[in-house]
């Protein structure tokens, strides 16, 4: 990763489509330049946690850092936004590395699609019908039958994202867990998901699938019709997010499970 404080002079900014955002690239270019993305040392999202996403999918494998302000209506993965010292802010900021999940999910016709996730891969059923699902850590089955409308492998980064309002748990950035969690589970309808180590390979399989129609998402790419889904941690990509001193993602993480 080349050093963020050594060449954060070099600033490339992206914005959302939202007025503010775009308002604010107008501001800061004028002030601060604007490098292409090739050539910077940082890029400075400026928008939601959704352009946060897009912007590390898009640079995935540049090993660029990105360091957000929030000019979005959700903010959980953005610093605020002052216009002030920035490059001071960002040669300050700490970094916090992830690695995305990576999915591979087959269909009915035996096509095999490849997706990264940030935040999480989730099952979702298609109809009316409640998908059925069988899920296997590591070539050995852990759940024969899972009756559900869905269910989701989620990573610390995306913990406190989908996987919290399923009533998933919030894990801490170095905890190296997986959270594996039902989303509105039927049968066993006591069963609240699990914690796996980070080095686990997830399949999942889909059970019915003639009459009980699922798709596969990893953060926003879909595939529809899916009969297997393997999922396991992309450790060879590295993401580099800066977050200013005190407000880590580590500290919003243990933040978010005090709030009510």
């Amino acid at each position: 990763m080349p050093s963020h404080r050594e060449k954060h002079d070099r600033i490339a900014f992206v914005a959302s489509d939202v007025p503010e955002a775009r308002a604010a690239l107008e501001r800061l270019t004028a002030r601060y330049g604007n490098t292409s993305p090739p050539e910077a040392g940082v890029i400075v999202a400026l928008g939601g946690d959704g352009l946060m996403l897009q912007t590390l999918h898009r640079y995935m494998n540049d090993r660029i850092p990105i360091y957000g302000m929030n000019r979005g209506s959700v903010g959980f993965l953005m610093n605020e936004y002052h216009e002030d010292d920035l490059r001071q802010r960002i040669a300050a900021a700490e970094v916090t590395r992830v690695h995305p999940l990576s999915m591979v999910a087959t269909d009915i016709h035996g096509k095999a699609a490849k997706g990264l996730a940030i935040n999480e891969v989730s099952l979702f059923r298609q109809i009316h019908q409640a998908a059925k699902l069988s899920i296997a850590v590591d070539g050995k089955m852990r759940l024969e039958e899972l009756i559900c409308d869905g269910v989701l492998v989620a990573t610390p980064a995306g913990s406190t994202a989908y996987n919290l309002s399923a009533h998933g748990p919030i894990l801490p950035l170095d905890a190296k867990l997986l959270a594996l969690t039902p989303i509105s589970p039927f049968r066993p309808r006591r069963w609240r998901g699990a914690l796996l180590p980070d080095s686990a390979r997830i399949t999942i399989t889909v059970r019915e699938n003639d009459k009980r129609p699922v798709s596969a998402v990893a953060d926003h790419v879909e595939t529809r019709d899916v009969v297997r889904v393997e999922i396991e941690q992309a450790r060879h990509i590295d993401l580099f997010m800066l977050f200013d001193p005190g407000h880590s993602l580590d500290e919003r993480v243990i933040a978010e499970q005090f709030r009510f």
